[in-house]
C-alpha cells in the first residue's frame, strides 16, 4: 500500500488508545507544505470537544481549556513530517509503532490528542494545545512563528511542553542553529590547458583542512554537557566536465551551545575563518545565511523545575534546535517531553515504542490533573 492509497478522509477517532491514534496519525501524510489534510482532521476532532474553544490559523489548530485556573500550560506538536522514504503505511511490530513521522513527532502528537479529548476539566491548570505546521522547514514557515505574529494571545502560558522525541525523558534547553556558505574563487580556463586557469574547487581544500581538523567544544550549563559542531554540509563547484571551475561554495552547519547569543556564534564561526587563523582567509568570501539562538536549560525556573521533579526524570541536554527556543524567546519556559528516540528522526526506518506513548500519557495526565 502506498501513500497515494490511504484514506485521508477518515475521521480521527480520539476515543481510540493512543496507539492506535499515533498508527493513524502516521498514516494521513503530511509532509512540511502539505498538512492540510492532517490539520482538517485534527480540527474536526477537536471542534467536535465541547470543553474546548478551537483556532485555525493557516494549517495549526490550537485548542484551549477556558476554565479560569491560576496557570496554563501549552503542549505543542508539529503536523509535518520530512518527505517518505517508502515508509507509508504505518507497522506495528513487536511493540514498535514504524512509520514516517512515528518518531518526529507524530507519537507526541497522538498524546497531546488523548489529552486534549480526555481532560475535559483539569483542575489546577488551562491547557493550550498546539498543532502547528511547517517545523520541519526554513523558520519564516514555522505555524509557531505564524500564531505568533497574528495571534500572539494564543500562546501565552506559564509553561510550554513540547513533545519532541526524547526517549520519555526531559530534554532541556536546546542548541542554536548557524548556517554559512563560505566561497572560494579562482579563475576558469579549458581542462585541456588547466594550467592557464586556478581550480577554486582545489583551493578548497584548505577550507575543509581546517573543518577537518577542528575540535568543536564542549560547554556544560545547570550540569548539562552541550556538544557543539561544525560541518561541512554540501560543496557546489563547476559548471560542465571540461571546465576548470572558478567558484567553489562550501555549505557550513553549525550547532552551538545556547550560552552564545546570535551575534557571539556567528562571531567564533567567523573567527575561525579570519587571518589569524589561516593563512588564505583573505581569499575566501564568508556569508551567514541563517542564524538562530538556542534555549537555555532553564531548569531554575520554577514552572520547570516543578515538572522534572513530578516526572522523576534525569534532564539531559537538547543536542539539536526546537521549538522551546522559539517559547523561552516569547517569555515561556519549555522543555521537551515526548516519545521516541531523537536519534531515530528522520530515518527512513523511525519508530516509536508502543511503552513509550503509553507511559507519556499516564505521566502528563496525572501531572496535569
Amino acid at each position: 500500500m502506498n501513500a497515494a492509497a490511504l484514506d485521508l478522509t477518515a475521521a480521527l477517532d480520539l476515543t481510540a488508545d493512543v496507539v492506535e491514534l499515533a498508527r493513524a496519525l502516521v498514516d494521513i501524510p503530511s509532509e512540511s507544505g502539505a498538512e492540510g489534510p492532517l490539520a482538517d482532521a485534527v480540527e474536526t476532532a477537536l471542534a467536535a470537544l465541547p470543553h474546548l474553544s478551537v483556532d485555525r490559523v493557516g494549517n495549526s489548530v490550537v485548542a484551549r481549556t477556558t476554565l479560569g485556573r491560576p496557570e496554563r500550560v501549552i503542549i505543542a506538536g508539529h503536523l509535518d513530517t520530512v518527505p517518505a522514504a517508502a515508509n507509508l503505511p504505518a507497522r506495528l511490530d513487536g511493540g514498535l509503532l514504524h512509520g514516517l513521522g512515528a518518531c518526529d513527532m507524530k507519537g507526541g502528537v497522538a498524546v497531546a490528542l488523548r489529552l486534549a479529548a480526555t481532560l475535559t476539566a483539569p483542575s489546577a491548570r488551562d491547557i493550550t494545545y498546539v498543532f502547528y505546521e511547517c517545523e520541519e522547514v526554513e523558520g519564516d514557515r514555522n505555524g509557531l512563528h505564524r500564531i505568533a505574529a497574528e495571534r500572539p494571545e494564543l500562546l501565552a502560558a506559564d509553561l510550554a511542553i513540547l513533545m519532541e522525541p526524547s526517549g520519555a525523558g526531559v530534554e532541556a534547553g536546546c542548541q542554536g542553529v548557524l548556517s554559512a556558505d563560505i566561497t572560494v574563487r579562482g579563475a576558469r580556463a579549458h581542462t585541456a590547458r588547466a594550467w592557464m586557469g586556478v581550480n577554486a574547487a582545489h583551493r578548497a581544500a584548505a577550507v575543509l583542512r581546517l573543518l577537518d581538523e577542528h575540535v568543536p567544544e564542549r560547554v556544560v550549563i545547570d550540569g548539562l554537557e552541550y556538544r557543539e559542531g561544525l560541518s561541512a554540509v554540501a560543496v557546489r563547484a563547476g559548471v560542465a566536465g571540461n571546465v576548470v571551475p572558478d567558484t567553489c561554495v562550501i555549505s557550513l552547519n553549525a550547532r552551538f551551545a545556547p550560552s552564545r547569543s546570535a551575534a557571539q556564534a556567528e562571531s567564533y564561526v567567523r573567527g575561525l575563518f579570519s587571518a589569524e587563523s589561516h593563512e588564505n582567509a583573505c581569499e575566501y568570501e564568508f556569508e551567514v545565511t541563517e542564524v538562530v539562538p538556542g534555549a537555555l536549560p532553564g531548569l531554575d525556573r520554577p514552572a520547570v523545575a516543578s515538572l522534572v521533579r513530578f516526572l522523576g526524570a534525569e534532564p539531559r541536554p537538547k543536542l539539536g534546535w526546537t521549538d522551546v527556543a522559539r517559547f523561552t524567546e516569547l517569555g515561556v519556559p519549555a522543555l521537551n517531553f515526548g516519545p521516541g528516540d531523537p536519534a531515530l528522526a528522520h530515518t527512513a526506518g523511525e519508530y516509536v515504542p508502543v511503552g513509550q506513548l503509553v507511559e507519556c500519557e499516564r505521566k502528563l495526565v496525572a501531572w496535569l490533573r
